[in-house]
């Protein structure tokens, strides 16, 4: 195993044994191969920089890089945005370690070499953020490499795989680019990702959200403190926060806009498409500390006479959040409430059962102007995981789930 600090600094030398530079730089082309180091950064003083390709390396150890080609063979550097430095995008920074679900320093880069047809190509395995990392660093050029490493024998080592870091990526020039190593962000729970993104700096928290696609990123959001996720999506773009705002429940999303300057808000509101604005809109009438300014106006009502089998089928051919799903509503003829059915009473149900055999007593409904301490007393009583709410002619016209209760009793 190598690392980026025993080879940054090295001597380079050409096929014929000629000193051809110090190794100032080593990249890595994400889009093309994620691990590979592909090309090196020899400096030469005053004279222009020259890059080895990944083919042109021979032999590589500690402090010394050998080429199987003449120096007339390498071509002078050109900065490439889509290349990722070590040096200077990972050394020292901050990244994700998406399976320990936290934000990370990086002390130093582990290189694995592969012999391929006379070369050596280098893979990067791994980041340390321990204390070996920080100590190689420091006696880099003090003592010897063997010394080096026999100390490193004695220390506690704490490295991460390649393959489970992202890397937090502010410079939005580079960040469309370097998308693919978000990838895995994107499988975090979001809950896990909005802890990692309230360690970050302003700066970088915007450049995760830019990163994401708007499901994760509207997820993510949505379990962030509001205080930080106002400020970014007063940030955003109003095209790209209405993006985002679209893939949240209409009851996120209308505390979102609640919280924004009534300027930004109407602009991301005239962006979003009519049906989503209108839901959005009707919700940001009632007031937060209410059971309608609490409620979503996503749930699943049907009519109390249906079946449980044709619920059922109902249910697969429509677009529903089945982690959001605790309750059926039912409706009577006359399109008021008149009951719920837990899921999994449904589930254990007979096909041809209806509904209006399956529902829960007592009937529990409150209206949207009811008080947060009602909706929270009423859950606490029956133990609920859903709650119709409904107008003043007993239409249902929303749902308030027990995610939400919690969400409130957290931000008290």
């Amino acid at each position: 195993m190598l690392h980026a600090t025993e080879l940054l600094g090295g001597e380079a030398y050409d096929q014929d044994g000629h000193f051809v530079g110090r190794v100032t730089e080593l990249f890595i082309e994400p889009a093309d191969q994620p691990n590979r180091v592909a090309r090196v950064l020899l400096g030469r003083g005053k004279y222009l920089p020259l890059i080895a390709r990944y083919d042109h390396l021979a032999f590589v150890a500690p402090g010394v890089l050998k080429l199987n080609v003449g120096e007339k063979d390498l071509e002078h550097y050109q900065p490439n945005e889509g290349w990722l430095a070590m040096r200077k995008d990972l050394l020292d920074q901050q990244i994700i370690d998406t399976s320990g679900r936290k934000v990370v320093r990086v002390n130093d880069i582990g290189i694995a070499e592969q012999r391929t047809n006379g070369t050596v190509e280098l893979r990067v395995t791994q980041v340390d953020v321990g204390l070996t990392g920080a100590a190689r660093r420091l006696l880099q050029g003090v003592v010897s490499p063997g010394m080096i490493r026999r100390l490193e024998g004695k220390l506690p080592t704490r490295v991460i795989p390649w393959e489970f870091v992202s890397l937090i990526e502010p410079d939005p020039l580079r960040r469309v680019k370097l998308r693919i190593t978000h990838q895995r962000l994107e499988r975090m729970h979001p809950a896990d990702l909005a802890d990692i993104m309230e360690d970050l700096s302003p700066v970088e928290r915007q450049s995760i959200i830019a990163s994401l696609d708007e499901e994760t990123a509207a997820e993510a959001l949505a379990e962030l403190d509001k205080r930080l996720t106002t400020q970014i999506v007063e940030t955003l773009d109003p095209e790209k926060a209405a993006d985002i705002l679209e893939e949240m429940d209409p009851d996120q999303a209308a505390d979102v806009l609640a919280d924004l300057t009534p300027e930004t808000s109407r602009d991301v509101l005239r962006e979003m498409p009519g049906e989503e604005a209108r839901e959005v809109r009707e919700l940001l009438k009632f007031d937060e500390n209410s059971a309608g300014g609490m409620m979503t106006t996503e749930f699943v009502y049907v009519g109390e006479t249906a079946t449980r089998a044709e619920v059922v089928a109902w249910i697969r051919e429509m677009d529903v959040d089945l982690e959001q799903l605790y309750s059926i509503f039912l409706i009577n003829l006359d399109s008021k409430f008149s009951g719920s059915v837990p899921v999994g009473r449904l589930l254990l149900a007979s096909p041809d059962t209806r509904m209006e055999e399956l529902k829960s007593e007592p009937l529990l409904s409150l209206p949207p102007d009811a008080s947060k301490k009602e909706v929270f007393e009423i859950f606490d009583k029956y133990n609920l995981h859903s709650l119709s709410v409904v107008d003043e002619d007993g239409r249902p016209i929303g749902a308030i789930t027990v995610d939400d209760v919690v969400t409130q009793l957290r931000n008290r």
